[in-house]
This record gives structure tokens, C-alpha cells and sequence, in this order.
């Protein structure tokens, strides 16, 4: 028999002779717990007995780990006024630590009709206690940050040293030749697409697609079942262990800003059915009408207490128990969202940024997203980094030759002071990139100057259209030495400006290699090849490789290129013409090739974005090539030539980079 129990915490929280489930729900007149076994079957309800302050909650004896079950929620179904509870819709408890079985698509997961959705959504489990709490984190400092950006199943699924049966797995993920990899390469911070557990959009499934990146969540705590063989939280965490033992952090991206249950027509599978008016964000004169801020036809509401604790709640869990050092926040501008607009003081953002479980862990915002006044990147609390796209788009744009652009350019190699220091920020305020994995590979950049996303079903409407690329001469592949010639050129200009601009760098997962997604921009459905990372490349330039390397490398060997504070005055940051001269109002205008020159000259980088060669008068004498992405450069005595469109960064002879520091 089922006794009262506790309404802390929420969640099922088994002890040695039983289990307690809480659960929150304003509108519930009844809670349901419904017990499964192994295969799916019902075995047992419960009512949960006790109901304190809008929690629900029962104590049920013997009930152990390893338990399926799922809730019921008793109540008002009227849509037209936000109240969508239904009995007949099994619903995962937001809490849940684990989730077992597939969601499949059927009439019965829909709210309108009164059919059991029971065989087609997942169960939830009861969790054991996680085990020992991580204690060889990294923590590595924020200056010497470099993200690497990946995702869990396109980084294992074709690579040639991961077993067929880890490939798309966590279990890939801890693979040793794949650790040695990054490790090699030199990244200190690994940034995983969405590990969440969620499901395919309903438009996908119809088109016998799936959603490939993850950002469909339909639950908070619990790994994706996809990214395991067995025990998803067991070889989450072992995959953790192994990547801080190699000395490599974990940040996680998280979808806080929506669910899978997506618009008023979608499936409901938890928090619609739990309370809908308490976990959603609704027309305050239409309720049946979701806010739609994210594009994806919900927006979680961030205004309620309890989903503000549940944010919280899980940012513990994946920190403290899981392992993770720190999480990149997608559509982050929902969290500071009231109904008024963004504020920097929302108390969602005020209780992530003080609390004192998370004083260590990586804070990093994306800031935008599609709701009126969605664009803040430098507006979010000192205690975040802020995803940049002006460096994307201000980088893509002077390396492609548009006109005026060199000015925007230095502020980006400056770190984006102009867009940070204004609010006191660091430079490691801006988590700077090129590419990422929502727009085109690198590789995609130089070779498409159109979008080809056909093989989304979405008559090529989806994705950025505009993308600030270039092909050179030809669309897609192309036989042409020249034009495959000046596309590698540019490739290592990008990439040797990212790293030499102050800020923390972020590289995309097989950018290193020449990964190619075929001119698709919005790979999110390309759950195939397309998506995959094609390994292979690796073995067809293993030059190029090599000199990423050597730029994460250069840039963690020089303290002059990871300053912790802007850089101010001639002695520390100058801007030269070729000439050598100090760049005036008038030069940045027209200017295309031009030189940033560090500490008094000790570090100089030389930029040439324009189709002709250019020399250069050095700031001092013996200067060391650290790297440059033209082949066979070596500056003289008096003057450096840097062939058309080029970057070479030099060191002087005499100083070592401990004299820099």
C-alpha cells in the first residue's frame, strides 16, 4: 500500500526500502502513478496521497531502482483556457534521472482524444544513487580556454577506430584513439551537442527523417537513450571520467527554452499534461496560443518558481553528480525573458550566476533568439560567455574581400572590446567562431555560395541564407587546382584568426580535416553521411591537420594571444599599415592589408586580405615564423612579403614566450 510520504525532493528518491515520488502540478485534482515492467507492461496504480503546497507526492515500499513508471494526471481539459490535463496520456515525470523505451508516433499521443498513450511514449526509472562525485575536474582557466564543438553520433558514426557497436555512443566517445585525437589536436574544453533525452519532430518522422542534433528535449535529467547500449547515466559518466583523465572538460549544450511537445498541435508527453500554464509561456488573451520565442512553438516559461527551480535542480545534477564542468545555454536569451522583454536581472539569470553549486562551472550564452528584442550578445551578467557571431560574420566577411570591413575586423582580433568592455567584461567574455554546427562547415564556406539544404524536406527554405561565403569560381566540388588551392588558403586564414584573436576560441568538430556537409546549412534532420563526420579526410591532407594543430598549439604556447584583460596603449597593442606607420581614421577605411602588433613588437601578426602581395616594415629585427598560412614565407631582414590574401604570425628571435608572460 502507498503511504503519504514527502513532497521534497521532487523525483523519485528510492532509499533501502522503498521509493518516494513528488511531483508538481497546480491544476491536478488527482496524480496517477502507474507502474510498468521491463517490456512496457502495466503492472500496478497508485493515487499518490499526498498533496502539499501544489506537490504530489507517495511513498511506495519495496519499490526499488530499476523501476518503470510513468504519471497520470487527473484534472480540467479545456484547451481554451490553457488546461490540458488528460488521464489517458501517460507523462514522464520532469525529474526523471533515466528514461527506457522509444517515443513512437501515433494518433494516442495527442491530448484530443481519449486513446492510452501509454505503449507509445517512453518510461521513466527509478535512478540509484549515482556513485562517487567527480573529483579530477580539469577547471581550466578561462584565458586559456578552446572549445571544441561536437556531436555525440556524428563524431563516432564513421570513425575508423571506433567499434561498430560504440559508434553514435557515449561509449564512442571515451574511445581511446578518439581521446588521443583531441587530446593531440590540443583542445581543453569538449562542447557536446544536446545530450538531453528527446524525440524526432512529427514533420521529420513523415519524411522517414530524424532529428539528428537533438534539440527537441523532453526531459531535463535524463541521457539520451539513443547515446547508450545499457546504462545511459553509468556510460555518461564514464565517458566524463575518461575525458578528464586525458585533462579535457565537458561542457554540455542545454535546451532550456523549449520542449518537444512543441505548439498547441503537438504531442503531449509531460509538462503539458503535468500543468501546462505553469511550464509554458501563453497569450495571456488567448491561452490555447503558445508564445512562440524560440521558432519551434513553445517557450518555456521562465517566470514560474518551479521552473526556475527545475533549470536549477538540473544544472546541479549534470554538474555535481554527472560530472560535467559547465553548460552553453541555447536560445539563452529565453532565461532573462518576462513578458516584458529580456532583463539582464531576471531571477533565473541572477540565481545561475550566484549560486554556489555552480561557482565553478562554465557559464556560456547563446544570446539571441527569434522573439521581439531576442538579439543581447553583450548584454548577459559578467558571470557568462556569450557565443559571437559578429566575429563569424566580420571574419567571413574581410577574408572574402568585402569592401570596408578591415576596422570590424581588428575589433574582433581585439577580442570585441566594443562589444564587452563596455559593461566591464573580460575578453573571455567572447566564445569566438567561424563555424558552428548551425550554418555551413569551413569547408562549406569557401566552396557554396548558396544553401543546398533540398534533403530537409523544406524546399530549401530552411537555414541561413545568408551566409557570408564564397566558392571561388565553382559551386561545390571542383577539380580546379587554383580554385582548390585558394579554398585551402582560406580555410587556415579563418582558422589563424581565430586563434589569435583575444577571446576563447571555438572549433568545429572536423573543420580540422575539410569535413563537408554538401552546401547543407541546416544539417539538424541529417541523421546519415551527410551529418557524419567522413574520417577519411584526415588521410587525404594530413597537412592541414597538422597546422591546426600548430595554431592551438601557438596559441596555448603564447601568453601575448590569451590576455586576460583588453589590451590598451602602443606599448601593448598597435596597428600598423605595411608601411609602418600607426593606422589612421582615414587608412581603415580602404585598408586590406595591415599588421597588429603586440607588446612593443615582440608578437606580430601580419594580414594581407588583399589579391596582391604586400610588404612589410617590422617593428624590430630576427623575427621567428610561428605560422603562417602561406607556403614557404620567410620574412627578410628589413621587410616581410606576404603573398595575396595571407596571415603570418611572427615572434621576435631574441624573446622567449616565458619573457612574454
Amino acid at each position: 500500500m502507498i503511504e503519504t510520504g514527502s513532497p521534497g525532493p521532487l523525483g523519485a528518491t528510492p532509499d533501502n526500502d522503498g521509493t518516494n515520488f513528488a511531483i508538481y502540478s497546480e491544476v491536478a485534482q488527482r496524480v496517477e502513478l502507474c507502474l510498468f515492467d521491463e517490456r512496457g507492461n502495466p503492472l500496478a496504480r497508485h493515487e499518490l496521497p499526498g498533496n502539499t503546497g501544489a506537490v504530489w507526492h507517495g511513498y511506495l515500499p519495496g519499490c526499488q531502482p530499476g523501476q518503470r513508471y510513468g504519471y497520470r494526471v487527473y484534472g480540467i481539459f479545456h484547451p481554451a483556457e490553457g488546461l490540458r490535463c488528460n488521464p489517458n496520456k501517460l507523462l514522464i515525470d520532469p525529474y526523471a534521472r533515466e528514461l527506457a523505451g522509444n517515443f513512437r508516433w501515433h494518433r494516442a499521443v495527442f491530448d484530443s482524444n481519449d486513446l492510452d498513450s501509454a505503449p507509445y511514449v517512453p518510461k521513466c526509472v527509478v535512478a540509484g544513487p549515482s556513485g562517487d562525485r567527480p573529483t579530477n575536474r580539469p577547471r581550466v582557466p578561462w584565458p586559456e580556454m578552446i572549445f571544441y564543438e561536437a556531436n555525440v553520433r556524428g563524431f563516432t558514426m564513421r570513425h575508423p577506430m571506433v567499434a561498430k557497436q560504440d559508434r553514435g555512443k557515449f561509449a564512442g566517445m571515451r574511445n581511446a584513439d578518439v581521446i588521443a585525437y583531441l587530446k593531440a589536436l590540443g583542445i581543453t574544453s569538449l562542447e557536446l551537442m544536446p545530450v538531453h533525452a528527446f524525440i524526432d519532430e512529427h514533420h521529420l518522422a513523415k519524411r522517414g527523417l530524424r532529428n539528428f542534433w537533438g534539440y527537441n528535449s523532453i526531459s531535463f535529467f535524463a541521457p539520451s537513450p539513443r547515446y547508450a547500449q545499457t546504462d545511459a547515466i553509468a556510460e555518461f559518466r564514464d565517458m566524463v571520467r575518461c575525458l578528464h583523465d586525458a585533462g579535457i572538460e565537458v561542457v554540455l549544450d542545454v535546451v532550456y527554452n523549449h520542449t518537444g511537445e512543441g505548439d498547441t498541435n503537438g504531442p503531449t508527453v509531460g509538462f503539458r499534461g503535468i500543468d501546462n500554464l505553469a511550464y509554458y509561456r501563453t497569450d495571456l488573451d488567448s491561452p490555447d496560443n503558445y508564445i512562440n520565442d524560440t521558432g519551434t512553438g513553445n517557450t518555456i516559461n521562465v517566470d514560474h518558481p518551479v521552473v526556475q527551480q527545475l533549470v536549477l535542480d538540473s544544472l546541479h545534477y549534470w554538474h555535481r553528480e554527472m560530472g560535467v564542468d559547465g553548460f552553453r545555454f541555447d536560445l539563452a536569451t529565453v532565461l532573462g525573458r518576462t513578458r516584458h522583454g529580456f532583463s539582464q536581472q531576471h531571477p533565473l539569470l541572477d540565481a545561475i550566476s550566484e549560486d554556489e553549486t555552480l561557482y565553478d562551472a562554465v557559464m556560456v550564452a547563446e544570446p539571441w533568439d527569434p522573439g521581439p528584442g531576442g538579439y543581447q550578445l553583450g548584454c548577459f551578467p559578467n558571470r557568462w560567455a556569450e557565443w559571437n557571431d559578429r566575429f563569424r560574420d566580420d571574419v567571413r566577411r574581410f577574408w572574402r574581400g568585402d569592401d570596408g570591413m578591415a576596422s570590424n575586423f581588428a575589433k574582433r582580433l581585439h577580442g570585441s572590446g566594443d562589444l564587452f568592455e563596455r559593461s566591464a567584461r573580460l575578453p573571455s567574455a567572447s566564445v569566438n567562431l567561424v563555424t558552428s554546427h548551425d550554418g555551413f562547415t569551413l569547408a562549406d564556406v569557401v566552396s557554396y555560395e548558396h544553401r543546398h539544404n533540398h534533403a530537409n524536406g523544406e524546399d530549401n527554405k530552411d537555414g541561413h541564407a545568408h551566409n557570408f561565403s564564397s566558392n571561388y569560381g565553382v559551386e561545390g566540388p571542383t577539380d580546379d587546382a587554383e580554385i582548390l588551392a585558394r579554398r585551402r588558403r582560406q580555410r587556415l586564414n579563418m582558422l589563424t584568426t581565430l586563434f589569435v584573436s583575444q577571446g576563447i576560441p571555438l572549433l568545429l568538430a572536423g573543420d580540422e580535416f575539410g569535413n563537408s556537409q554538401l552546401g547543407n546549412n541546416n544539417g539538424y534532420a541529417q541523421d546519415n553521411e551527410t551529418g557524419w563526420l567522413d574520417w577519411s579526410l584526415v588521410d587525404d591532407d594530413p597537412d592541414f591537420v597538422d597546422k591546426v594543430r600548430r595554431l592551438v598549439h601557438m596559441r596555448r604556447g603564447e601568453p601575448l594571444l590569451r590576455s586576460v584583460h583588453y589590451l590598451h596603449g602602443a606599448s601593448e597593442i598597435a596597428w600598423k599599415t605595411p608601411a609602418g606607420e600607426k593606422m589612421a581614421a582615414s587608412d581603415w577605411r580602404e585598408a586590406r592589408a595591415f599588421s597588429l602588433v603586440l607588446a612593443d613588437g615582440r608578437l606580430v601578426v601580419l594580414i594581407n586580405g588583399s589579391g596582391a602581395d604586400a610588404a612589410y616594415v617590422l617593428p624590430g629585427q630576427d623575427y621567428d615564423v610561428l605560422f603562417s598560412s602561406a607556403e614557404a614565407f620567410e620574412p627578410g631582414a628589413e621587410a616581410a612579403v606576404l603573398p595575396a590574401l595571407s596571415i603570418a604570425v611572427l615572434r621576435q628571435a631574441a624573446v622567449s614566450a616565458s619573457e612574454t608572460r
